[in-house]
Formats: C-alpha cells, structure tokens, sequence
C-alpha cells in the first residue's frame, strides 16, 4: 500500500442549474459529485487546474478532501468533457473502501513498436484497445497495463490474454482471447491508375478517320457525275 496519495481540495457546492454551472466554468471551476454506497451523493467544486493536476498523476485512486469533512479515498467514476475545446466539464468520483475490491479503467500502452520485425519490414502497427476493466483492491490498481508488441510479425494479433497483470489483479471480460490489442498488418501498397492516354489517341484517330472516308466518298461521287454527262 503507498504511504501517501495525491489529494484534491474541495469546496462544497450548493448552487445548481445550467447558468451556475457555467458561471462556474468561466471561474476556472468545475462542478462535481462524489457517490458513497448507500449513503447521499455529495455535490462539490473544484479548480480545474487542481483536478487535471490529480488525473494527471495517472493514479487511479486518490483522496478527495472536501471543506468541513475528512479526506476520503475516491476512484473517477465519470469525467465530461467539452467536444470542441476538451476542457473538463464535470467529474463523477466514486468513493470506495480500501478492503474491497473494484472495478475501474486501466489505460493499455504498447512496448517495442519500434523493435517489431513487422514494422521493420515495413508493416503497419494498429493500436486497437487501449483500455481494458481489472477488478482489485482500490490500493493495487495499477496506472497502466503494458503490452509488449516487439515480437510481432507481419499479421499478428495481440489479445488481451497476453496482457501481464500484476499480483492481486484480474482481467474482467468474458473472454480475453476475443478483446484485441494490437494488430500489424502487410505494407500498404498504392494503387497505380492505367494512364487513358492510349485510349483517348485511338478515340481521336477513330474519330479523325470519319470525316477523310466522307470526303472521299464525296470525290467518287462527283467524278461518277461527270462520268454520265
């Protein structure tokens, strides 16, 4: 278990509503809500700078310290944010008890990309799942999951089963073998268009021939003329 964990600073909030919220926003706060088993959610405001700061940490779990009440171990439940601007917009936490286990989100990052024999020979690398659900006590879910893709070939797949979890820690998914990490597939090759300048010359010299066939007809046609005069 770590001795220390990072803290976020709070302020309880009162004042709800659309127009509070944004209010709020313009302040540089955020608007949030803390849930408890069985207990009254808590709604609360904090700095935006102060909670990416939190987040930024990768931890999974810290402490939330609202004014007026003690500091309470907490997991991000949900996290809202603009479409444009990516700006937080408001965070669900959830608070938890350190002797159960839970579920949460853990980022996937890939290993060796660069070492692959597969990418060396040119093929493409595709980051495929980049989350996956573990359950474990809230003190021994990790920041991130690595997956080492150096030895992959050209056309290899790497599952979720492979993924290495750390003692405590276990996979949620009815069956890892079907949840893909990572692929690498064959070079892309480009495909080259057919040059149409051979067709349009033989289209000009087809239609360049039509009018030399009528004028010679033309010629027959006037000598014959003559001929019966």
């Amino acid at each position: 278990m770590a001795q220390t964990r990072e803290k976020l600073k709070a302020a309880p909030r009162s004042e709800f509503g659309s127009r509070t919220s944004r209010r709020m926003r313009r302040e540089g706060l955020v608007p949030g809500v803390v849930y408890s088993g069985g207990e009254e959610a808590r709604p609360f405001q904090a700095a935006e700078r102060d909670i990416r700061g939190v987040l930024a940490e990768g931890a999974a779990l810290f402490d939330l310290e609202i004014e007026g009440a003690k500091a309470v171990p907490v997991v991000v439940k949900e996290q809202q944010h603009h479409p444009v601007r990516g700006s937080l917009q408001h965070i669900d936490l959830q608070e938890v008890r350190l002797d159960e286990a839970i579920q949460a989100e853990v980022t996937v990052e890939l290993e060796g990309t660069e070492s692959a024999p597969g990418v060396k020979g040119g093929g493409v690398l595709e980051h495929v799942t980049r989350e996956v659900t573990v359950e474990a006590l809230p003190t021994e879910i990790p920041d991130r999951l690595v997956a080492d893709v150096s030895a992959m070939e050209v056309n290899d797949t790497l599952q979720a089963s492979s993924l290495p979890m750390p003692d405590g820690v276990t996979l949620v998914a009815d069956d890892p073998d079907e949840i893909t990490i990572a692929t690498l597939s064959p070079p892309r090759v480009e495909e080259v268009a057919e040059p149409e300048v051979e067709e349009e010359a033989e289209l000009v010299g087809e239609e360049g021939e039509a009018p030399a066939a009528e004028e010679g007809g033309e010629g027959q046609g006037d000598s014959g003329d003559s001929g019966e005069e």
